[in-house]
């Protein structure tokens, strides 16, 4: 453990390391599809998944790492946005409205659903809200499944439409890799300055103690639904980029185990820092692909890095950095002794 220690140590006093690791990462990550390789089209459709997966961990970020909200149905925004933009975009209705409008609007009608949901539950907390979410998730399954001449049953949507920008169709993956990286980008920059901003403040106040933050004159229920509707507006609007990509949906791709892989890999990569959603998702998504190679060993070696990985960082890979006075704090307490 001491050693460990002085790893970190080490770590944390040459940051440089982490930048350039970053930097020479995204530039690979930014050319590898244009790199003619074997099995280059699986990289591509397995790192684009993962970052589809990334989108949707920002989402849940706001809910859970930022604000406190534990959301087991984040899914079911995510099936909202797609469906959204499936029943718009295809022959099932005979409406093919573009994509570009629709990214929005899947993302709204998402937001709007995550703001209803809200609404009747802004005094549940902990597990309490956790199961209210948790059934919201599969009653939003069941309605996909269920409304047969709205929906198409378990049969699905099929035929949707691809993105058209300036008359290129997006038809390969690598369109969507980039359409995604993108996405992933802006978001990113998005929710960082949002974290901090005097929303994201009201949001980390509401997370450490809500009864305190509201003595303290944060608006709570104002920020819990500003925080769902920003969280469930992401998680529509990956459901649209996953519609346009997959070209078909059914009810099956937002079941329970979606919202518990986006709610894993954000633990994973540590509850609350915003860069530990990519190493999540990378971890959680993309490692069991790349580990095909392996057959059948393949998810024992995942689940036994995993553990691995839990008891030597239990704090997730990056953990959230506590606020400078707080570091000081302790620093502080040690000179007074």
């Amino acid at each position: 453990m001491h050693g460990l220690s002085s790893l970190s140590s080490w770590l944390s006093k040459n940051r440089w390391l982490f930048f350039a690791f970053g930097a020479v990462a995204f530039i690979l990550i930014l050319i590898m599809p244009l790199i003619p390789f074997p099995q280059k089209n699986l990289w591509v459709r397995v790192l684009g998944y993962a970052g589809l997966y990334i989108l949707l961990g920002l989402g849940l970020l706001i809910h859970v790492g930022l604000t406190g909200m534990l959301d087991l149905g984040f899914a079911a925004y995510y099936g909202i946005g797609a469906y959204t933009y499936a029943l718009l975009a295809s022959d099932h209705f005979g409406i093919h409205l573009p994509f570009w409008l629709m990214l929005i609007v899947g993302g709204l009608v998402a937001a709007l659903v995550g703001v209803l949901v809200c609404i009747p539950v802004l005094r549940l907390r902990g597990d309490y809200l956790a199961i209210v979410t948790l059934g919201f998730g599969e009653i939003t399954r069941l309605l996909f499944l269920n409304l047969k001449g709205f929906t198409n049953g378990s049969q699905g949507v099929i035929g949707i439409d691809k993105p058209d920008l300036f008359g290129m169709i997006f038809k390969t993956g690598t369109h969507f890799y980039y359409l995604i990286l993108l996405l992933i980008i802006v978001f990113v920059f998005l929710t960082s300055r949002l974290v901090k901003s005097r929303t994201g403040r009201a949001w980390l106040a509401i997370r450490e103690d809500e009864d305190v933050a509201e003595l303290s004159g944060v608006n709570t229920t104002t920020y819990k639904l500003l925080a769902f509707a920003a969280g469930a507006f992401i998680g529509g609007l990956g459901g649209v980029v996953f519609a346009a990509w997959q070209g078909s949906i059914f009810p099956d791709n937002f079941n329970l185990m979606a919202s518990i892989n986006v709610l894993c890999l954000i633990i994973l990569g540590g509850l609350g820092n915003l860069y530990g959603v990519v190493i999540g998702a990378l971890a959680l998504i993309a490692l069991p692909d790349m580990l095909r190679g392996f057959s059948d060993f393949r998810m024992l070696i995942f689940g036994i890095m995993l553990i691995v990985m839990m008891i030597v960082k239990p704090n997730g890979f990056l953990p959230r950095i506590p606020p400078r006075l707080e570091r000081q704090k302790p620093e502080q307490e040690r000179e007074g002794k």
